[in-house]
């Protein structure tokens, strides 16, 4: 479990601790928003591609050596981030820190669905609700803890954390992680399916790019971004070993549409953790200690949450109300103003902890139930990159409606841009019918069939 964790949590809460460290960056370098923002943008282009290519290898070899590479990985991009002389080099230590924190997630989810078909315990929701407090709900904790390293230590505290975190998780794994079965070691001799690989990373590259400045004079890369689209779904369909098998996805409504909500929900989040956090040190004029610690109440409330819903595997209920709790907070954040009381600013953190220790978590448990166990690393890559998509799109929405300084009218935009998104995410959830079967005890036998079906497609 303790490689598990660390390795898990390593990416959602470096992609947050970052939201405090954006204006005390840019003032450092001399950087407008619009530069900064690219601190955002590598990590998730860098984990969007990553997550699914290291799941799949992970699928083939095995956790133990994958999630290895990534903790060292992790480890120098904290070194070149804590000595990064300009921004353009701390940019690089967030591709590579992008990169070295794919593996954790991934091979936590494959270990796991190893260990269930090993012991015949199917469904180890207690197991699966802890990796989603340290894997998502833990996100949380980013902007608190930056704010508190910001204030011991400065900016380049938030990624010089990294270091003792790499080399914490190197100890643990090799400690505890085991070691390749005979299976995965003989899975040097599948051949990996390297064009549809770098077919998946162009079209997410040239999406990634659009969104993060979607202006008409870019119109070559939505263009590109369709080209290398229907090149890797005419390779995938005819490749042997496909990286990404698109006839048993195909065949798979249900986990595609927990990717839709995936990416759904992330948008809410991830506009919430950057644009609200930005709004608290330019709107609501707090430092990035105050903004930091003005969040904890989110963190505390999803960690609860998380924790005792969690040993329950139904996912309907889940979705449903954290649903209706995204569309609550966005009603919350129409009523701040540039003075507005802390209590105020303590509710809207407690009423959104709420989506953020269920949606996550829920989704988690969807993916495990609906993706095919021989592909639970890429499929839970899979969820990754649609996170990580969300994630862009809410650094575009952020970019639009905030101007020079992150005010309350560019606030007040992004909330009625959330409560839409929020509302298509409820949507999705209501005219779901397959997430009823997920934990009402027949989940695992109704599974497998829809699983071969979808095999032999």
């Amino acid at each position: 479990m303790a490689p598990m964790m660390l390795g898990s949590v390593l990416n959602p809460v470096n992609s947050s601790i970052i939201s405090v460290s954006l204006v005390p960056i840019g003032a450092a370098f001399g950087a407008p928003p619009s530069q900064t923002a690219w601190l955002v943008s590598a990590l998730y282009l860098a984990t969007a591609i990553g997550q699914p290519v290291v799941g799949r290898l992970i699928d083939l070899y095995g956790p133990r050596r994958l999630f290895l590479v990534g903790a060292t990985l992790t480890g120098i991009a904290g070194l070149i981030g804590l000595l990064a002389p300009n921004l353009g080099v701390l940019i690089v230590s967030r591709v590579v820190l992008g990169f070295g924190t794919c593996a954790g997630y991934p091979a936590s989810m494959s270990l796991i669905r190893s260990e269930a078909r090993r012991t015949g315990r199917d469904s180890p929701a207690g197991i699966l609700a802890a990796l989603a407090v340290a894997s998502q709900t833990v996100a949380v904790v980013g902007p608190p803890l930056g704010g508190l390293l910001i204030g011991l230590g400065g900016w380049r505290t938030t990624f010089a954390v990294n270091i003792p975190l790499a080399v914490a998780g190197l100890v643990l794994a090799v400690r505890r992680l085991p070691k390749a079965s005979p299976k995965e070691r003989a899975g040097k001799g599948v051949r990996l399916d390297l064009p549809g690989m770098a077919l998946f990373a162009a079209m997410l590259v040239s999406l990634l790019l659009f969104l993060m400045e979607p202006r008409s004079d870019r119109w070559y890369l939505p263009v590109l971004m369709a080209l290398a689209a229907a090149g890797f779904a005419v390779r995938e369909l005819r490749a042997a070993e496909p990286f990404i098998d698109l006839r048993v996805f195909g065949g798979n409504p249900p986990l595609l549409l927990t990717y839709g909500r995936a990416l759904l929900t992330s948008v809410v989040s991830y506009v919430f953790l950057y644009g609200y956090t930005q709004w608290l040190q330019d709107g609501r004029g707090l430092t990035a200690s105050q903004a930091g610690l003005a969040q904890l109440p989110l963190f505390l409330t999803g960690i609860a949450v998380s924790s005792v819903t969690g040993r329950r595997a139904e996912v309907r209920g889940k979705l449903l109300v954290g649903g209706v709790a995204q569309i609550a907070v966005c009603v919350l954040l129409l009523l701040l103003q540039p003075h507005s009381a802390v209590w105020l600013l303590i509710a809207v953190a407690l009423v959104f902890g709420v989506p953020q220790g269920l949606n996550n978590l829920a989704l988690q448990n969807a993916v495990y139930h609906q993706a095919d166990p021989e592909r639970m690393g890429a499929s839970a890559g899979l969820l990754r990159t649609f996170l990580y998509v969300g994630a862009m799109v809410a650094s575009s929405a952020n970019g639009a409606f905030f101007g020079a300084r992150a005010d309350t009218a560019g606030l007040h935009g992004l909330a009625w841009f959330m409560l839409a998104v929020a509302g298509l995410f409820l949507a999705l959830t209501v005219v779901d019918r397959s997430l009823g079967r997920i934990g009402s005890g027949d989940s695992s036998s109704s599974r497998e069939p829809q699983q071969r079906k979808a095999s032999t497609t």
